[in-house]
């Protein structure tokens, strides 16, 4: 299977893969602190987790990633997980890898698999939308960051 498990040997390549979609979304100022990065996934309490994609034909490349923590649903009663990031290098499109982590992840918890999407993305809206994944009417997004006050 070309979906695993990302080790603390994959952190530069985590973050290379953040920069990476971070340019591609037209973010082109983003610049990760490598050890930073290394100590929330791969130290003693890691606050998330990644699966790595990796192209059958080239063992050992990386294609993309799912950047991934856990959430709770009071309602379901149940974890499940909160999709922070997927991301496929353009060069790997169209050949099922997104649609591989995704299948991991939903492996990976019989509760939900949450995302978000910016709008507009049209190729993305169809690519979840043929995996039965629905957008969720009613609910506003909040974000509370530490510069606010």
């Amino acid at each position: 299977m070309p979906v695993r498990d990302a080790e603390v040997a994959d952190a530069e390549e985590i973050c290379a893969l953040i920069e990476e979609h971070a340019r591609y979304e037209g973010n082109e100022t983003l610049v990760l602190d490598r050890a930073e990065m290394t100590k929330h996934l791969f130290g003693p309490e890691p606050k998330a987790w990644v699966l790595i994609a990796e192209p059958p034909e080239q063992p050992g490349a990386v294609a993309g990633f799912a950047f991934c923590s856990w959430n709770f649903s009071t309602w379901e009663g149940r974890p499940g997980v909160w999709l922070d990031d997927l991301f496929i290098r353009p060069e790997y499109r169209r050949h099922g890898l997104g649609g591989e982590l995704l299948a991991a992840l939903r492996g990976r918890t019989s509760g939900r698999v949450e995302w978000e999407m910016q709008e507009g993305n049209e190729k993305a809206a169809a690519f979840y939308a043929q995996l039965g994944a629905q957008p969720v009417p009613g609910w506003i997004k909040y974000r509370w960051s530490a510069q606010a006050k």
